[in-house]
């Protein structure tokens, strides 16, 4: 009789025992908390605007220490800073990290973009395999990433539950302590000084960038005018950029208003008030130069300002729409009759 070959995939018919395959599960790279010069270079040339949107991790799991399937899952962004700055924190603790992909954006800035979102949640959950590593279904966020995140629809979507850590890596030691609890203080949004100067330095360069160009008209503007720009006007212009980028984050709270865009105007004026007098430009025959440089100045500051917003916790992503919406206008209108005026003078001698 011949022998049935179909179950002898199994060694059944054969006499043999069945073989069970069980599945293995990929392994996880394992992060190191500490950081390495090229980390820290790394860091540098991102605060500088170089290689800022390449500054980016995969997305995916990753092991801090040796977690074990009973450990607790971070979830954060592939903002290569914000990596580190989390990894770094988490020294002496074994967990897992999800990293989203945020297309390299920080937790803040890609909360409010919705990519630090819902769906990216459920879809790195997914393609992660989460399950086959962790036997809780409880994910812990930033509290700065709770603007994007819709925990019921991630229940829904994956069946994990969200909470949110405190707001600062640094503390996630003792809320791990506390039994995952966070007091009011680890709740509480911090816009320190340190803070605030550490991002403008990315925003000092960018305005550069545009400053060439600026430049490179001036040069051009020079071959024709009867007033060329001179030192002066480069200094003006200099202080100006400075006020708008450093001068006016840094000192933020302080400023009369609520508004980025009114906070940097008025210092913008104060300064351009202060060295156009200084340069007797108040007087004739320099009268139309002075009110067109308190004009272009003080709207130049007001947006370099305003742009800040996208850095700070000190507004929220409709916050800072509404302020657009608003300033913009003021700040196209002034900025287009301080140039006419300018351009004038320019022309005219």
């Amino acid at each position: 009789m011949s022998k049935d070959n179909s179950c002898c995939a199994t060694g059944e018919c054969c006499g043999e025992p069945a073989v069970t395959t069980i599945p293995t599960v990929p392994t996880v790279p394992t992060v190191s908390t500490k950081l390495t010069l090229d980390d820290h270079l790394g860091a540098l040339k991102s605060r500088l605007g170089i290689g800022r949107m390449d500054y980016l991790v995969e997305p995916g799991l990753y092991a801090v220490g040796k977690p074990e399937n009973s450990s607790p899952v971070f979830v954060s962004a592939n903002y290569k800073l914000t990596f580190d700055t989390l990894r770094k924190n988490l020294d002496g603790l074994n967990c897992w990290l999800l990293i989203l992909d945020t297309k390299g954006i920080n937790v803040w800035c890609a909360a409010g973009e919705g990519t630090f979102g819902t769906e990216e949640l459920i879809r790195r959950i997914e393609a992660s395999e989460l399950s086959k590593y962790v036997s809780h279904k409880n994910l812990i966020l930033p509290q700065l990433g709770a603007t994007g995140v819709s925990a019921h629809e991630v229940a829904a979507g994956s069946g994990f539950d969200v909470s949110y850590g405190p707001v600062r890596a640094s503390d996630i030691k003792d809320y791990v302590d506390a039994g995952y609890k966070a007091t009011k203080e680890m709740r509480t949004v911090k816009f320190t000084l340190w803070d605030r100067l550490v991002l403008t330095p990315m925003e000092l360069v960018e305005v550069i960038k545009i400053s060439m160009v600026i430049f490179g008209f001036m040069f051009l503007i020079n071959l024709f005018a009867v007033r060329a720009f001179g030192m002066k006007d480069f200094l003006a212009y200099a202080a100006a950029m400075l006020i708008g980028s450093v001068i006016t984050p840094v000192l933020l709270p302080v400023v009369p208003g609520k508004a980025f865009a009114f906070k940097g105007w008025l210092l913008g004026a104060i300064g351009t008030a202060f060295i156009v007098w200084n340069y007797g430009w108040f007087a004739s025959p320099f009268l139309l130069l002075g009110i067109g440089y308190m004009l272009a100045l003080s709207a130049f500051t007001s947006f370099l300002a305003m742009n800040f917003t996208g850095a700070s916790t000190f507004t929220s992503p409709s916050g800072v729409l509404r302020e657009m919406t608003i300033a913009v206008p003021f700040i196209v209108i002034f900025l287009l009759a301080g140039i006419v005026l300018i351009l004038i003078k320019t022309f005219t001698g």
